[in-house]
């Protein structure tokens, strides 16, 4: 499907399910969905897989399906730098397909991930003939800018309760990734490299913020408690 040949050997069509519960389909008229339906492909990744590398031209659009992505800069070029974790019912990639460039990041699995893919061409008949797409788009170009905007803001923060309290928040994003709902899966060594601290840190942060009763730790995950204290969660606010 991708680039790797374990990617393309692995691509199968999307279950009734998995289509279903992609959220820009209810945008499309009949004719849209069906054609849509009939070439958006899936496939599985595994921690480690690339799906996107810097250079390689585009081919597909992508989404999440479940799993957990990493979204970094060319690392031939000095230490890796995180733009962005990806979560499941996330699409991503929007902008380099509306451009037919080459990829400038990379998109790397770090768990076992089911990743969707619709082929540029349909991506472009979309935008030329489904208005409701075009709003799905837009939304999510506007999303993605918020998103970046908040990633270069936590890249400036020192705290690590902070930088994991809006990390985490990034990651809820109910617009960016509506699959992940109130649990996200995720270990803390994950949520290490999409923060770029260690994991020991990681844990003593996550422990700050289960005890103020804005996430509770779960077995394999977190659960959310309080999304939007988690957007301005600051050292300066924090509950005394």
């Amino acid at each position: 499907m991708v680039y790797r040949d374990g990617l393309r050997q692995r691509a199968r069509a999307l279950s009734e399910a998995e289509f279903s519960a992609i959220s820009w389909v209810q945008c499309l008229a009949e004719n849209e969905r069906l054609r849509v339906r009939g070439e958006l492909m899936v496939t599985l990744a595994l921690p480690g897989d690339s799906i996107c590398r810097v250079g390689r031209p585009v081919t597909f659009w992508f989404g999440l399906i479940e799993g957990l992505l990493k979204m970094s800069n060319d690392d031939s070029l000095g230490p890796i730098m995180t733009f962005a974790g990806l979560a499941p019912g996330g699409w991503f990639g929007e902008g380099t397909a509306l451009k037919r460039e080459c990829y400038r990041y990379n998109v790397q699995a770090l768990r076992k991930s089911l990743v969707a893919g619709l082929p540029v061409e349909t991506f472009h008949w979309l935008l030329d003939h489904s208005i409701g797409f075009n709003r799905f788009v837009m939304c999510q170009l506007n999303e993605r800018l918020g998103q970046f905007i908040a990633a270069r803001e936590i890249d400036r923060l020192s705290e690590p309760e902070v930088r994991v309290a809006r990390s985490l928040a990034n990651l809820f994003h109910p617009g960016l990734f509506p699959g992940v709902g109130q649990m996200l899966r995720i270990t803390q060594q994950e949520l290490a490299y999409l923060v770029g601290l260690s994991r020991q840190r990681v844990n003593l942060a996550l422990a700050a913020l289960h005890q103020q009763g804005l996430i509770e730790v779960a077995y394999g995950g977190l659960r959310v408690l309080n999304l939007a204290a988690l957007r301005a969660y600051s050292v300066s606010t924090e509950p005394v």
